[in-house]
């Protein structure tokens, strides 16, 4: 069977956002496309069938958020009728609601792009002065690329939800950016066809955007399709062989391969680009322990564990290595850190009541924590062997097989 993977274990590239203030929005407004939302219905018949001359017009989608909290949400209905009407007659444009607060509009029979813009920023401008409010705009032309007329309406919802990112009062236009976004959107809603879709769009716009090919890469990897993953990180180093979450990536994909020298080499590689990435690290310790280079792999461990102190596999693994190095006492204060991180991780608990038991110390919590280790994880051997020592020190009899199920 082809393996699968989740998010945690491969990573996005996000390049651009490097030294910005930014943060996912709550909601996206591209959800709607998912489902069958009545207002862009509605919109989407009346532009199907709008008389517009040339063909060409500006799509956008508006959110308004208003500052006073005392106000109704009716202020902004009539705010952006009013200012939509200031603007625009009904032969040059149509709008819709989507919510209470939210609008989708078009409009047409403009000079050239530049002045179509000015119009959506005195708008936006004329909005946030008559609500008192801050408002939310993504836009999208048509024509724009080779993209059809149909699909204006889906890239606007794609550019606001990019502007999302930027705070209240932002404004975007939809680029390949928007659909990198709105890719990632549908890749963390379990939907890896439709978002393979959106990251092939924006190559085909944008070929050399090295996100949108390791984001294409990992979806394909987290799909199982690892060949088709490896090509499209091996075609985001040939435009920056530097770049150090691809060389994770490929480092990654070698050891779900079961090739652990080659992704430590990989690993290695992304280690001198950047000795301060938690997931190169702590993959890299992890790797070089497996291969029982403890000492080797100790300072890549301590290093992931100084860029997130709150991570439960730092110590987790810091444990396993002290055991292996026979040093149970600091194996313990490390699964016990582990275990107050995340109470349910069972090689923790295994862990610590093996270092308990080889101190001959405390051996009832012992029992007690690799009972619970075995509850978690019944079919693992190591953690019913170390249950079953445990029970022979403190009972003085080895038990039956049955005992154990029974007991765990």
């Amino acid at each position: 069977m082809t393996p699968r993977f989740t998010s945690k274990e491969i990573h996005f590239l996000k390049t651009d956002s490097d030294g910005l203030n930014i943060k996912p929005p709550e909601t996206y407004f591209s959800d709607l496309l998912l489902i069958d939302a009545p207002g862009l219905i509605a919109f989407e018949k009346r532009l199907d069938q709008a008389a517009i001359p040339d063909g060409k017009f500006l799509c956008a989608v508006i959110q308004i958020s208003l500052k006073d909290p005392e106000a109704t949400r009716e202020i902004t209905g009539q705010a952006f009728e009013a200012v939509f009407s200031s603007f625009l007659d009904h032969d040059r444009g149509i709008w819709e609601n989507l919510d209470e607060t939210s609008f989708i509009l078009a409009f047409w029979d403009y000079e050239n792009e530049e002045k179509a813009s000015r119009i959506i920023v005195s708008l936006k401008e004329g909005l946030s002065r008559g609500a008192r409010a801050d408002v939310l705009a993504g836009t999208a032309f048509f024509p724009y690329h080779d993209f059809p007329r149909s699909k204006a309406v889906a890239n606007a919802l794609k550019a606001i939800d990019h502007a999302a990112f930027f705070g209240p009062g932002a404004l975007i236009g939809f680029d390949g950016i928007s659909l990198n976004i709105s890719g990632d959107r549908l890749y963390h809603l379990n939907e890896y066809s439709l978002a393979v879709k959106e990251y092939e769009e924006g190559i085909r716009n944008r070929p050399a955007d090295i996100n949108l090919i390791n984001s294409l890469g990992v979806c394909f990897a987290v799909s199982g399709e690892l060949d088709k993953a490896r090509d499209q990180f091996e075609a985001a180093m040939k435009i920056n062989p530097d770049e150090i979450m691809v060389i994770y990536n490929i480092g990654l994909l070698h050891q779900i391969n079961e090739d652990p020298d080659k992704a430590v080499a990989y690993l290695r590689k992304a280690h001198a680009v950047n000795s301060a990435v938690f997931e190169v690290e702590l993959l890299l310790g992890h790797l070089l322990f497996k291969k029982d280079r403890f000492h080797q792999a100790l300072p890549h461990i301590e290093a992931a564990g100084r860029i997130d102190p709150k991570s439960s596999l730092v110590y987790r693994i810091k444990g396993e290595i002290f055991l292996s190095q026979n040093e149970p006492e600091k194996a313990g204060c490390e699964f016990n850190t582990a275990i107050k991180l995340n109470p349910s991780d069972a090689v923790s608990l295994s862990g610590y009541a093996k270092s308990l038991e080889l101190q001959d110390k405390n051996l009832g919590i012992a029992l007690t924590f690799a009972k619970n280790s075995v509850a978690l994880e019944p079919d693992n051997p190591l953690f019913r062997e170390r249950l079953k020592t445990i029970r022979e020190k403190i009972e003085g009899v080895p038990p039956q097989e049955e005992d154990i199920i029974k007991t765990a």
